[in-house]
């Protein structure tokens, strides 16, 4: 992080300058982007026997300010250190927030029967709770059928729900276990 001083050069020894470095390392951490480095731009003013330190950091069209005063300059802008550091935490935690859930990854473009299987894994694994209702196909418009284009397509299956294509209506076909086939019309 780049740190431009104004106002007081002089008040500061080395040894406070170093440890206010290691203060900005924390700070340049939070604000840590791939979009160049971040420059912190501190003033420093006396006022009969206070100092003041007005520290500005710009990130993200963010400007957070950091203000302290106190009888040394050292101090002072600890205090300010310590503001513009939990400005910066708080506002990491409200965009975080206000993100919402995880993204999907790409080429992972999950398909209705992935996201069925998926879904009755996970009520599975969770017995106790509230039974939950799987909807399959909901999505796709399938023309009516006749009782012998139903009779062709249970091949294989128990039931087969469809819409009759003589009355408009719903009906379900299930099979037997004596190998007959009930007829269910609504």
């Amino acid at each position: 992080m780049k740190i431009t001083y104004t106002g007081m050069p002089g008040a500061l020894n080395p040894v406070e300058t170093g440890k206010i470095e290691i203060k900005f390392g924390k700070i340049a951490k939070l604000l840590d982007a791939p979009k160049g480095e971040r420059e912190a731009h501190v003033i420093l003013t006396q006022e009969r026997h206070l100092s003041h330190a007005e520290i500005t950091v710009r990130f993200l069209n963010h400007h957070f300010v950091g203000i302290g005063a106190a009888a040394d300059p050292y101090t002072a802008i600890g205090g300010a250190l310590e503001k513009l550091e939990k400005q910066i935490l708080r506002n990491l935690e409200r965009t975080r927030d206000s993100h919402r859930g995880p993204k999907a990854e790409k080429g992972a473009a999950e398909t209705p029967a992935a996201s069925l299987a998926a879904s009755q894994a996970a009520a599975e694994l969770e017995p106790g709770g509230p039974p939950q209702v799987f909807r399959v196909n909901h999505h796709e418009r399938r023309k009516p059928m006749t009782l012998d284009e139903a009779l062709l397509e249970i091949e294989g299956r128990n039931y087969i729900v469809y819409r009759d294509a003589e009355t408009s209506r719903v009906s379900v076909l299930v099979r037997r276990r004596d190998g007959n086939f009930d007829l269910i019309e609504a």
